[in-house]
């Protein structure tokens, strides 16, 4: 599920489910699905993005053969679409800012294996306002794992309390 405060950067976190992308965020949900939309704000005045996930894909396929997951691991590939709805360019490194867990807590950051699920945001992406980008962020995660939530915060944000 997707969680949040009200307009702060607080990491956005979903369930796996098949739903169809909402158009907008909502106002007041604290839990939000894939499809939904979460306003992060960053560090600096203006820096506001919006956050859907799009898709999860679990197990997801590697990219060739030479990024096939550890023996024991399978790769969960996350699409993510970013938008800048604030007043200033957000330059991005949205893999950075993504980790998923498992139903006993554990957490695993994204890793720089490639899916056949579609491309991935190529490391870093910078938004104009208005802007939008959207790709694919892989997690290798042991086989046994049944994912529970997707985090998403904005990797720049410094301040805690704000992010």
């Amino acid at each position: 599920m997707l969680r949040r405060q009200t307009e702060t950067s607080t990491p956005a976190q979903t369930t796996p489910t098949s739903q169809q992308p909402s158009p907008t965020p909502s106002d007041t949900p604290s839990v939000a699905s894939v499809g939904d939309t979460i306003n992060l704000i960053g560090q600096e005045e203006g820096e506001r993005v919006a956050v859907t996930v799009v898709k999860v894909v679990d197990p997801a396929k590697p990219e060739n053969e030479f990024s096939s997951p550890d023996a024991g691991m399978r790769l969960v590939a996350v699409q993510f679409r970013l938008k800048n709805i604030g007043t200033q360019v957000i330059d991005e490194a949205p893999d950075n800012g993504a980790k998923i867990r498992d139903r006993q807590g554990q957490q695993f950051n994204s890793t720089i294996t490639g899916t056949a699920a579609g491309p991935d945001f190529g490391g870093s992406v910078t938004l104009t306002p208005g802007d939008t980008a959207l790709g694919f962020i892989v997690f290798e995660v042991p086989t046994a794992s049944k994912i529970d939530r997707i985090q998403f915060t904005l990797a720049r944000c410094i301040d805690h309390e704000r992010c």
